[in-house]
């Protein structure tokens, strides 16, 4: 039955619409469901009738909470080989959401994470709510940043997007709009007006979507980082994870020393291998070398025991009380963090020629 797919697809005018349909788990995305959102936006891109695509979530919670990690954690508990295929396919369609030629809108209300950010935030136009909670969590579970996060993150004005990375802090509407995560503010109320609108046969090009939602767009509620941004600059121009938090948790401002309390309860192996790879990011010219990196960085991943215990303390037991190997950053070594980059056994991911410097 239709209401059982985990992926919907709709016509309505000029305008194709995809509908993540998992609504009890957050809309969280599995490798059929990337397969299923690749083989639409195909099927699109040659009809000449489809002037734009619209991508949502079902439910009232969010677009989409990340990629499904309790199949990760299970494919890493048996030895599987499930997840760096379901990662392969996964980065190859962030790739090309950013390279589609036609507007691909992404309505980002409620809950944005991980793998939601990569199916909405490389669109060409981007709408977040009052509800809009865009994050890249993956220092919490033991992972790097990974479906073009890097790439997002570094492009953020000053130190801001590291300063995302590293706590796993979500971004309300305005500070996503500041951050670069998102374009247009639309209140929660306005978003079925919006699709309907778009959905108008005159709705024909680009020029037409963007006029559209602009239509219904207004200023955000005031958010957080923008006030934040002399003590995040300060403190994470820092050369390593440990002088961040020194700076942080020096500089006097109480939301200085609570994102430092964040950032140590974070894996102290992941922050690391983050941190090398936002600044390896922000020397690279493309999101798809950014995508060949974090493809690496994903791999490495699944032969570290943090991502196990950081899944079961999240989402399995929920204790919220991961027990990280090593448990401090200062037995982290430059090996551990190497692993992060180095090629993974089945091979590159290979959008471009991945840098070795």
């Amino acid at each position: 039955m239709a209401h059982e797919e985990p992926v919907l697809t709709a016509r309505a005018g000029r305008t194709a619409r995809v509908t993540l349909n998992r609504p009890r788990a957050l809309n969280a995305l599995t490798h059929p469901m990337v397969l299923r959102v690749a083989e639409a936006l195909t099927a699109w891109e040659r009809d000449e009738s489809v002037a734009a695509v619209v991508v949502d979530g079902a439910g009232d919670r969010g677009l989409c909470a990340g990629g499904d990690i309790r199949a990760i954690h299970r494919d890493a508990r048996t030895g599987g080989g499930a997840s760096a295929p379901f990662w392969r396919d996964e980065y190859r369609l962030n790739a090309r959401i950013a390279r589609y030629p036609k507007p691909y809108v992404a309505l980002m209300d409620g809950i944005v994470m991980g793998g939601g950010v990569g199916v909405s935030a490389h669109g060409d136009v981007r709408v977040v709510t009052e509800r809009s909670a865009v994050a890249m969590p993956e220092t919490g579970i033991g992972l790097v940043p990974d479906v073009g996060g890097t790439w997002l993150l570094t492009r953020a004005p000053g130190a801001l997007g590291t300063h995302l990375a590293l706590t796993g802090r979500a971004a309300g509407a305005a500070d996503a709009l500041l951050c670069g995560l998102a374009d247009h503010y639309v209140p929660a109320d306005r978003l079925p007006a919006l699709r309907a609108a778009l959905a108008d046969d005159r709705v024909r090009d680009g020029a037409d979507v963007r006029a559209t939602v602009r239509r219904y767009a207004s200023a955000p509620p005031a958010g957080q980082l923008a006030a934040d941004r002399a003590w995040i600059d300060a403190c994470y121009a820092a050369g390593t994870v440990e002088e961040i938090v020194d700076r942080l948790l020096g500089h006097g401002e109480p939301a200085a020393k609570e994102a430092a309390e964040t950032i140590l309860g974070r894996s102290p192996t992941a922050l690391k291998a983050t941190l090398a790879a936002l600044r390896r990011a922000a020397r690279l010219n493309t999101l798809e070398e950014a995508l060949d990196w974090e493809y690496r960085a994903s791999c490495a991943a699944l032969d570290t025991p943090d991502l196990l215990e950081g899944i079961r303390a999240q989402v399995i037991d929920k204790d919220r009380a991961p027990r990280w190997s090593p448990g401090e950053l200062e037995r982290v070594t430059e090996a551990d963090v190497a692993c992060f980059s180095a090629p993974p056994p089945g091979g590159d991911l290979g959008l471009s020629p991945v840098s070795r410097n």
